[in-house]
């Protein structure tokens, strides 16, 4: 494993753990600064719309520098925002640092898949997107009991402080280890073909924008984050009241699920160098079955622990193979791998929104996983297109270019 690849999980790790260890202290920000829990909730609603923006936003700005740079000063820019979380004296400064360190992260995981894949050979580029995305996910697996055991111990500025102390060993581990040139170069496949070079300047970036398989993959990725995590906003309710569990079986289950993600992760990279558009569509169809089967059996406390295992490894199964396919037709343009970020995010909106509605419409709590299986069956019929398309030889001599 390149040293390179190490500093850059660090890097997901740490913006991982910003991302996911505020669930734990809301009501401790909330008292701090004396705001409702409604205003806190912006801490969390706040972030997730910044980094939507700012992964297209930052992405088009530095379309010309290198890669290695744009990563030192996107870390930077983390270390800033939780520093300014750290010492906030006030509730707007304090949403000031959650914006200015959210602004990175779309731009961190589109720019640093590119580099991941540049510093091994091609036939793995999959599995070193994975290596680097190891970080977001086990992020997700400590994240919320991180920041409520260090929280309750020391007061949840202590929490923040870690977190920029994270952010500064990444950057500097980047700045180290993480070759001058890393993804701005072809690299030789050894089978007579390259990885895409990538897009130079803005218009080139856009560009890539005008291929059909960059939009398919894009909505697919849509659809499929918008299904797992539409179900995933409301599992404590259905754990509570459709699965019998206590409240305080929650946080462990949730680990269960953060342990699915890490695993799917990893052997979803590997499956992906394999046969990436194959195992993207076993991969969803995987995670389809799995969200209406918990719909089904939600009241039997053991297929639950089954299957939010599974809900986690089927869902984060295709990320890696996600991230490569869209680059690889973008031709290696940053904005696209950052707009896979954004088209996550988006996803996460419409399937939590969605299912809220189920609810609402007093369809129960269920009602999401189902939401969630039906939206990851459309993601499985996009991917399915898309992956005929691309043996068309239209499509095929699109991709070589």
């Amino acid at each position: 494993m390149p040293s390179g690849l190490v500093a850059l999980a660090l890097g997901g790790f740490g913006i991982g753990l910003t991302e996911f260890l505020i669930a734990g202290l809301l009501p401790q920000v909330a008292s701090s600064f004396a705001v409702s829990e409604a205003a806190a909730g912006w801490l969390i609603s706040g972030y997730a719309l910044s980094v939507a923006v700012g992964a297209i936003a930052l992405t088009a700005a530095t379309a010309r520098l290198p890669r290695k740079a744009v990563l030192v000063g996107l870390v930077a820019l983390f270390v800033v925002g939780n520093l300014l979380s750290a010492v906030a004296p006030s509730y707007p400064v304090m949403l000031l640092g959650r914006i200015v360190a959210a602004l990175c992260h779309g731009s961190f995981f589109g720019i640093g898949s590119l580099v991941a894949r540049s510093l091994v050979a091609p036939e793995k580029k999959s599995r070193a997107v994975a290596v680097m995305f190891a970080g977001l996910t086990l992020a997700n697996v400590l994240g919320v009991p991180f920041g409520a055991l260090v929280g309750e111990r020391w007061g949840w500025r202590a929490a923040f402080w870690a977190v920029t102390a994270i952010g500064v060993l990444a950057l500097a581990g980047i700045a180290a280890l993480v070759p001058d040139g890393a993804g701005e170069t072809r690299s030789p496949t050894g089978t007579g073909r390259s990885d895409p070079a990538p897009a130079d300047g803005l218009r080139a970036q856009f560009r890539a924008f005008r291929s059909w398989q960059v939009w398919l993959t894009l909505t697919a990725t849509a659809l499929s984050y918008g299904g797992m995590f539409g179900a995933f906003s409301y599992i404590a309710y259905t754990f509570t009241e459709v699965g019998g569990f206590s409240p305080t079986d929650v946080a462990w289950l949730l680990m269960v699920y953060g342990v699915g993600l890490v695993v799917g992760n990893l052997v979803g990279g590997r499956a992906a160098d394999h046969d990436r558009d194959r195992a993207l569509v076993l991969a969803l169809l995987g995670l389809a079955v799995t969200l209406a089967v918990f719909g089904l059996l939600a009241a039997n406390a053991t297929a639950s622990v089954v299957l939010v295992f599974l809900m986690g490894l089927f869902g984060f199964a295709s990320v890696p193979g996600m991230i490569t396919r869209v680059t690889d037709f973008a031709h290696g343009a940053a904005l696209a791998a950052s707009a896979n970020v954004s088209a996550s995010n988006i996803g996460n909106a419409l399937g939590a929104w969605l299912g809220g509605l189920a609810i609402t419409a007093g369809l129960g709590y269920t009602a999401p996983l189902y939401v969630g299986a039906g939206l990851v069956l459309i993601s499985v019929i996009v991917m399915a297109v898309a992956a005929r398309r691309a043996k068309s030889p239209a499509q095929h001599a699109e991709h070589c270019m």
